[in-house]
């Protein structure tokens, strides 16, 4: 088994654009450093939601992982919270002496961490929702907007509660707040997997096939009818957006999978896209090309990282 000196490195971050291989990858680094895997993903937290968000857990064998299936669907997990739960859960894993990685492709998740964002935790304010109440949606949605005009998330425009909700985190972060989370401090090395667009795309087009063949549909459905509305499932992703939109009628399948495959590979565009503003902004990403031996080049690098 190979090691890294502690003092060296105390997390190896693996990270890439949807179908680029990055669980394989850090599971392999998993086994071979004595590492626990912690999960970078929004989606993977929800349980019951396996396929469409791609956990691919027989991936992980005797492994361990955290932040996967930790909230039923419905729940509404954001980053502040993945934030308190990666502070759990890497303080379990270097309790045990092992090494802790992290894994995904949610850019907002991986950078919350690697970038030391600090948040506030915002509780609910009964007097300012009780205002908001008399107001349209029109009226919310100006709040909202006026509060941030720098709004990324317009997800929350859709919905009321989510935009009343919106509203109270912005209108509490106007006020000088003491931060809830204190982050550990990272020593990190951050592998990212980078594909030739042409192949990448194959990759995300097959893998599509492939869920849709492993029962994709079937878990919409099932979700739907253990009460997971069709609004909410338009929340949790692309997959679980465009085939509820085939299951109301609204679609037929093959337009659907036309349509989502043309979809999933615009986020993977937004999410490389994302990586290189990280790495703009100063973040170190060592990347690793998709169509050679990754296990290999990951471990060139760690053999040589000091800080």
């Amino acid at each position: 088994m190979s090691s890294i000196p502690q003092q060296d490195i105390n997390l190896i971050v693996v990270l890439g654009p949807t179908a680029s291989g990055k669980t394989a990858l850090g599971v392999k680094l998993a086994q071979q450093f004595k590492g626990e895997i912690i999960s970078a993903d929004s989606r993977q937290v929800y349980k019951g939601m396996d396929i469409g968000s791609g956990k691919d857990l027989d991936e992980y064998g005797d492994t361990p992982y955290h932040l996967i299936d930790i909230v039923d669907p419905g729940y509404e997990f954001n980053v502040f919270e993945f934030q308190k739960r990666f502070c759990d859960a890497f303080s379990v894993i270097e309790r045990l002496q092992r090494l802790p990685l992290l894994v995904g492709g949610t850019g907002l998740y991986l950078e919350s961490i690697l970038s030391q964002y600090q948040f506030t935790e915002v509780p609910i304010n009964a007097e300012l929702r009780e205002a908001l109440a008399t107001q349209s949606h029109v009226e919310l949605s100006d709040r909202l907007k006026t509060l941030n005009p720098n709004l990324h998330n317009t997800t929350d425009l859709l919905d009321p509660e989510r935009l009343v909700r919106a509203i109270e985190i912005a209108e509490a972060e106007a006020e000088p707040q003491k931060a809830s989370v204190e982050l550990p401090t990272l020593n990190p090395i951050i592998l990212g997997i980078k594909w030739d667009r042409t192949i990448l795309k194959k990759r995300i087009t097959e893998r599509l096939k492939q869920r849709m063949n492993n029962g994709l549909i079937e878990e919409v459905e099932r979700l739907h009818q253990e009460g997971v509305s069709w609004e909410s499932l338009h929340f949790y992703g692309l997959e679980y957006r465009f085939v509820a939109s085939f299951l109301k009628g609204e679609v037929n399948r093959n337009d659907m999978f036309q349509r989502l495959n043309s979809a999933i590979h615009t986020f993977s565009k937004q999410q490389e896209k994302w990586f290189r503003r990280m790495e703009r902004k100063g973040t170190t990403i060592h990347w690793l090309d998709g169509q050679s031996d990754l296990n290999a080049q990951a471990l060139e690098i760690l053999s040589t990282y000091k800080h």
